[in-house]
């Protein structure tokens, strides 16, 4: 799905979507757009968050509940996606660099808390370890929807380390894990706005961070 033609449907059926779905909608496509337009990977990379975080943030006070409705979008998002479109993204497209990425400990949260002495070296490696059953119990029943919520909390973890400051711009240490979020991202989210398009009414969306007053 190219970015022209969701906007292109998104301004014919915008009169149809509740005020508070519209400017979710709109606030996502005018973040994925900007990242289309830069080949600068640590922008694009945080455009495309920003995009994300449009899409599916809402106002919840508790981190845990947050959790909880981030998951529950996950999984709505693949129960929609009944042309297996986010299915293929993840099992065909994009497999490889998706691997990769779960397999690095470096945007591995547990791996920064041991560094930080918030955990010991075994409590890290034994979640690490955990994650790894967790991934290939997943990759054995192609549980497209909980790769995808494993996969986010990696790139959670890459995008706390470029928006807090705590990578250098343009870094060669983390480029490769970038290139590789900045490729899924910039075809997930499409698929993701499209079938969020497609279901306005499906799901209550939830209101938008700081509304339009």
């Amino acid at each position: 799905m190219q970015l022209t033609q969701l906007e292109q449907i998104y301004k014919q059926n915008k009169e149809h979507y509740s005020d508070n779905f519209r400017l979710r909608i709109h606030r996502s496509l005018s973040w994925l757009k900007q990242a289309e337009q830069t080949e600068e990977l640590d922008f694009k990379f945080i455009a495309l968050w920003v995009s994300f975080n449009a899409a599916y943030a809402q106002e919840i006070d508790d981190k845990l509940s947050e959790k909880i409705a981030f998951n529950e979008l996950i999984f709505r998002i693949c129960e929609f996606d009944k042309n297996q479109k986010i299915y293929h993204l993840i099992w065909h497209t994009f497999s490889g660099s998706i691997r990769t990425l779960l397999d690095n400990p470096y945007i591995f949260q547990p791996f920064w808390d041991f560094h930080n002495n918030k955990i010991t070296e075994q409590e890290w490696l034994s979640n690490f370890k955990q994650s790894k059953k967790s991934l290939q119990y997943a990759l054995s029943n192609q549980d497209t929807a909980k790769i995808l919520i494993i996969l986010c909390q990696r790139l959670y973890t890459l995008r706390n380390q470029i928006l807090h400051g705590s990578s250098t711009f343009n870094s060669s240490v983390n480029r490769s894990q970038v290139k590789d979020a900045c490729a899924i991202l910039t075809t997930l989210m499409p698929l993701i706005l499209n079938i969020m398009i497609d279901n306005p009414n499906e799901i209550d969306w939830g209101k938008p961070f700081y509304p339009v007053v």
